[in-house]
């Protein structure tokens, strides 16, 4: 059974993932300004009808870690499974959001062990969580896993085992960006840019191999470097890269959860670093 206060925890990462959804300009990624365009409509309200989906496996994940009490092997292989049965349900309402589920379950579990907890905290917890191998896993390599092996990047399994690095840094670039002046939605996608500008993104390196995970991180740096989304320069970096990418058809769907994991700590009361 879950609680209120898993449900609440649910719903607030729920949130934190539609409001990343709601970025603009978002480089590579679907955002609002892909309305005027049927196909890219629907794809855009897909993704937002599918990431409530996530709601009641978000919910269990949260209502495990209560009653487990601590970061075990048996909770690790409870929310893999719970994990399983939610990507399906995501699968049916549209799909999309393996990477963020993965983020946000790791850290809404690790949030209901100690929800007064700092973000840094909660990431250490999740770590120590991921740390424990799933053995209710399929046994076949994923892609994620396989493409990790191929090029030495940690993946999103290396990225929790390592406590959520690129998450932290989102949320030092949040806090950073508004207190040098700038809008919530130009600190949002700071952070989105922080996160692309070093991770070693498997779904991009799926698709376009090294030198075009290279020329995404290049571009994301190219935008940080000039001043931030909030300058003049760095919004025409911005519109440059975003418009780049569309064109190429290359999407960095991996930043994106992790961004969303980054809301949804910077949502939770007392959670900033």
């Amino acid at each position: 059974m879950t609680s209120h206060e898993d449900e609440v925890l649910a719903q607030a990462a729920v949130a934190a993932l539609t409001g990343q959804l709601a970025l603009t300009p978002k480089p590579g990624l679907p955002d609002p300004r892909d309305l005027d365009a049927r196909s890219t409509r629907q794809e855009h309200d897909s993704l937002r009808w599918s990431a409530r989906a996530l709601t009641p496996g978000l919910a269990a994940m949260a209502a495990s870690a209560r009653r487990t009490g601590t970061p075990t092997p048996v909770l690790r292989a409870e929310l893999g499974a719970i994990g399983r049965c939610t990507e399906h349900s995501v699968a049916l309402a549209g799909g999309g959001h393996k990477g963020a589920l993965w983020a946000l379950g790791l850290l809404v579990a690790a949030t209901a062990l100690d929800p007064r907890a700092k973000a840094r905290d909660i990431a250490s917890t999740a770590r120590r969580i991921a740390a424990f191998n799933d053995k209710g896993a399929p046994r076949r390599p994923s892609r994620g896993s396989t493409i990790s092996a191929k090029y030495g990047a940690a993946g999103a399994r290396g990225e929790a085992r390592a406590g959520f690095p690129h998450v932290r840094r989102a949320l030092e670039a949040l806090t950073a960006a508004r207190k040098a002046g700038a809008t919530e939605n130009q600190a949002r996608l700071d952070a989105l840019l922080t996160v692309m500008s070093t991770l070693q993104d498997t779904e991009l390196l799926y698709e376009v191999g090294p030198m075009g995970l290279r020329h995404v991180q290049a571009g994301a740096r190219c935008v940080l470097e000039a001043g931030g989304t909030a300058t003049t320069a760095g919004a025409e970096a911005l519109v440059a890269m975003d418009a780049d990418l569309h064109e190429r058809g290359w999407s960095p769907r991996g930043s994106a959860g992790l961004l969303a994991g980054a809301l949804f700590l910077d949502g939770l009361t007392g959670a900033p670093l």
